[in-house]
């Protein structure tokens, strides 16, 4: 590979991802986080693990992922087993801030320097327990205490608080939000996250890679495909499978059926959020619509479960092939009308024009990914730069805009949404014969690596997994593009008034729930 400044000894990743790794020593690692930043690359993921059980004197070890030219460069930095730390990376990639409290509040991995504020804990664990490590029972519980958690105040005349959550009015996801606000103008937000944590990593110490898959699929409900297809990339990698070129092409047309339903949905709740009611009204009939098809013909309405490991569960017949085209040519119809009313509409246009900016170079600083990435200027989309089979075949058009607000979220969903019903249509026309599954092979290296990465509907999915020789998982990280561009909310509601912050944090819809593993 092409390697950026600090010679690194690379080795490639066997599996579908363009993927590659190396060992660093702490100047090593530091010097190539510099040069990814000064290349225009981007953090991905960061997480650790827990090798100590391995024995030959082995610790814990860091592993950072980055998005570069050549597709995804790994980094892993091994540490010791008696006091574990690492340099502050939060001062090249500022997004590596609630990546290395989630760290330490798992694995007592800490970073020397940056926020030393808890993440996940929310001081209901004692100070010396850590879920993530290997001698951990998992089983014990503790008395839930009250957390006394150290927001930043901003001070000054006519200067108030707002704390929203972490319990919501509707069915969302728990999440805190603190506003610091002068009249009705936002001078500063905070989030706090972390109430949804679940224990899904411990979890996956318990299953074999034949059946991962099914929790994965599970992180983020709404992204139910592209979890399963990164983990059964990463499954298959270290299984030596090798996938039907038939299933490869059916996983594209359910990741890019997840693309158009959230789209749809997305679409009609903003406007619903900007008093266009009509809009939702449409959107979520034309959602309903989709999302019926896909249960009739896939056996569940989100396809979950649909992605295995070797292929595919669920098939697509002539007649099936007939529905989805038909179905697309109508959704296409209906949704030019109605982007039509959405652009004339000049009550909406006056909610959605420069509400919510973020700046091109401000997402480029945060390393954010993504739909609402690329309404900022950032040209990150797996299908494109790192295209897998069938993509490779398809020729994807990349949405994106510059203004950085909610307007130009809006068109990059449009956009995608036409384009998306493009590929399906290509898909069924173009669908191959043959098998849908074949076996995995008995996994090889016992320190082997496993990647997948997919561009969800969200933005990029990133799975790391490691298992033994027995097929038993040790390590499975599940990492949501949404860990990259919460943050940048924080900056994008600065400026406007607090009632226009539903409208921005739909447009940006990230997930609680898929970064509080």
């Amino acid at each position: 590979m092409k390697l950026l400044a600090q010679e690194l000894s690379f080795e490639t990743l066997t599996g579908a991802v363009a993927a590659h790794r190396a060992l660093a020593d702490e100047a090593g690692l530091l010097a190539f986080c510099r040069a990814v930043k000064e290349t225009g690359g981007r953090l991905v993921a960061l997480w650790g693990g827990d090798l100590r059980d391995r024995g030959q004197g082995e610790g814990f070890a860091l592993h950072v992922a980055f998005g570069i030219e050549t597709g995804l460069a790994i980094v892993s930095l091994p540490l010791p087993a008696a006091n574990p730390e690492y340099p502050d990376l939060s001062e090249i990639f500022p997004a590596a801030n609630r990546l290395q409290r989630a760290v330490f509040d798992l694995l007592g991995i800490r970073a020397r320097g940056g926020d030393p504020r808890p993440w996940l804990r929310h001081a209901n664990w004692p100070e010396d327990f850590f879920p993530l490590r290997r001698d951990c029972d998992a089983s014990r519980t503790f008395p839930p205490q009250n957390e006394d958690y150290a927001f930043v105040r901003v001070e000054g005349d006519g200067v108030h608080e707002i704390a929203v959550g972490p319990i919501h009015a509707g069915i969302i996801e728990p999440g805190h939000f603190r506003f610091s606000i002068v009249g009705e103008k936002v001078l500063r937000l905070e989030e706090r996250f972390g109430w949804t944590h679940k224990g899904i990593e411990k979890r996956f110490e318990q299953m074999t890679l034949a059946d991962g898959y099914r929790l994965a699929g599970r992180v983020s409900g709404d992204s139910t495909v592209a979890y399963a297809w990164a983990y059964c990339q990463a499954a298959e990698s270290l299984g030596n499978a090798v996938v039907p070129p038939r299933a490869l092409w059916l996983r594209a047309l359910f990741l890019e059926r997840e693309r158009v339903a959230n789209h749809l949905g997305d679409l009609g709740y903003l406007g619903n959020d900007a008093a266009l009611s009509f809009g939702l009204a449409q959107f979520m009939r034309l959602k309903e619509d989709w999302l019926r098809l896909s249960g009739a013909l896939f056996g569940h309405r989100m396809m979950m479960d649909a992605i295995v490991p070797g292929g595919v569960a669920a098939d697509l017949s002539q007649q099936g092939g007939e529905q989805i085209s038909a179905q697309c040519d109508a959704i296409e119809r209906e949704a030019a009308i109605l982007k039509n009313i959405y652009d004339e509409h000049a009550g909406l246009q006056d909610r959605f024009l420069t509400t919510g900016r973020l700046l091109p170079s401000l997402a480029a600083e945060l390393s954010v990914c993504g739909l609402v990435g690329r309404a900022s200027s950032q040209t990150w989309d797996l299908r494109t730069q790192n295209p897998v089979v069938p993509y490779d075949r398809l020729e994807t058009q990349i949405a994106t805009h510059r203004a950085g607000d909610v307007a130009a979220r809006v068109a990059v969903r449009f956009e995608e949404l036409f384009e998306s019903l493009r590929l399906i249509r290509l898909i069924v026309a173009r669908l191959p014969q043959g098998e849908r599954l074949l076996p995995l092979v008995r996994p090889g290296a016992e320190d082997a690596m496993g990647i997948g990465w997919v561009e969800g509907w969200r933005g990029d999915v990133l799975v790391a997994l490691e298992a033994g020789s027995d097929g038993r998982i040790r390590r499975c990280h599940c990492h949501d593009p949404s860990w990259l561009i919460w943050p940048a909310l924080e900056h994008a509601i600065m400026g406007n008034i607090v009632p226009d912050f539903p409208l921005i944090n739909k447009s940006f819809n990230l997930s609680y729930s898929g970064q509080d593993l």
